[in-house]
């Protein structure tokens, strides 16, 4: 009986405390959702050491109002990895070499290169006399050869060319919106100046006329400018060269313009 009666006492013993312990449960689950009823009541506040005041952008409510979120400013502390700068060096360094190397591409392309002028010699000439006034007129036709090293259409807006006998001028020809040359490309101008020979040069007309003589060859003297116009640049380049023409006889010459 005694072993019996010790039985029922150690498990009334250890069912009371069960029973305490689950009361104590209880109590601290009722003490917790009574704390967070009351936190949600309290407002939200900053401690600033000695006072404490309400959150002025939630305004007490815990959370911020949906149309203040662009008004608003996130501090973020200046370890965060979003402060850290990622490969900036080489995202600088590449960043110039594309800008030199694009200004280098403009300049190389654009800037501007003298225009050749060389001369390709006379291609035809054209002789009648006039036996009133013994005067000997010429159509003499010239060819100049233009080279454009740009990489831009150039166009030639005028060619003045002036022709000498002895220090007197025998003709001058002037011509505008002569051409066009295609970039890096060549362009072959014919231009024709009239020619007259007379006045104080009259004595010409017999050397030219004269049949014993074959070939009536005198020496001219040509200066020939010619203007330029590209991309909002103007330039002008002089060509002086010395012709034998035949003042006797119609005479064409037909040369290969790219030798020369």
């Amino acid at each position: 009986m005694g072993s019996i009666m010790s039985a029922y006492t150690s498990r009334a013993t250890s069912w009371k405390q069960a029973s305490n312990s689950r009361i104590e449960e209880d109590d601290d689950l009722l003490d917790e959702k009574d704390r967070e009823e009351d936190i949600a009541q309290f407002p939200y506040v900053e401690f600033t050491g000695r006072d404490s005041i309400t959150c002025p952008s939630c305004q007490g409510a815990g959370c911020i109002p949906t149309e203040q979120v662009n008004e608003l400013v996130a501090l973020i502390p200046y370890s965060d990895q979003r402060l850290q700068p990622q490969r900036t060096k080489l995202y600088v360094v590449l960043s110039v070499l594309l800008c030199l190397l694009i200004c280098g591409l403009v300049v190389f392309f654009l800037f501007p290169r003298t225009v050749l002028v060389e001369d390709g010699g006379i291609r035809m000439v054209k002789v009648w006399f006039d036996n009133e006034n013994h005067i000997v007129n010429l159509a003499m036709t010239s060819t100049l050869q233009m080279t454009n090293s740009n990489f831009y259409s150039v166009s030639v807006d005028s060619l003045i060319s002036q022709v000498q006998y002895m220090n007197t001028v025998i003709g001058t020809q002037q011509q505008n919106n002569v051409s066009v040359i295609q970039p890096l490309g060549e362009k072959l101008v014919n231009f024709t100046v009239k020619l007259e020979l007379g006045g104080t040069l009259s004595y010409l007309y017999n050397f030219c006329t004269l049949q014993s003589v074959k070939v009536h060859n005198i020496v001219v003297f040509m200066r020939t400018s010619v203007k330029f116009s590209y991309i909002g640049h103007t330039s002008q380049s002089s060509l002086e060269t010395y012709q034998y023409i035949d003042c006797g006889a119609n005479s064409t010459l037909l040369t290969d313009h790219h030798a020369l």
